[in-house]
């Protein structure tokens, strides 16, 4: 499991994770494509915008590898701003290619993608 060193752990001044500390001995949880309902608390909503943030500091526009992403806050995005960059795509692996979608990630966090997010 490739770990992404400076990726922050967590959402700062929470407990929502954001990376593993180590790999699953039973194998990566499943990435799923969680539906993110409008009625969601702000802390959740926080924390699905600072991993975004966080996401596209660290990796760009380009491929990235799941590694020790945390699968639930991956879940979140996954199938609409992240999404994956190979064919076939392996859900369960930590090698698994992700690719965050720009053109649904600025629609979805406009703040941080227009510089007004600290």
């Amino acid at each position: 499991m490739e770990k992404h060193r400076g990726f922050p752990g967590r959402l700062p001044g929470t407990d929502f994770q954001f990376v593993l500390r180590r790999a699953n001995k039973d194998g990566a949880t499943p990435l799923v494509a969680r539906t993110r309902y409008p009625d969601r608390r702000p802390p959740d909503k926080r924390a699905d915008a600072g991993f975004m943030q966080a996401l596209w500091e660290h990796f760009g526009t380009g491929p990235f590898v799941r590694g020790n992403l945390d699968a639930g806050r991956l879940s979140w995005l996954f199938g609409r701003e992240v999404i994956a960059a190979e064919d076939p795509f392996d859900p369960a692996s930590y090698e698994a290619l992700l690719q965050i979608n720009v053109d649904v990630a600025r629609q979805s966090f406009p703040d941080i993608f227009d510089g007004s997010m600290k």
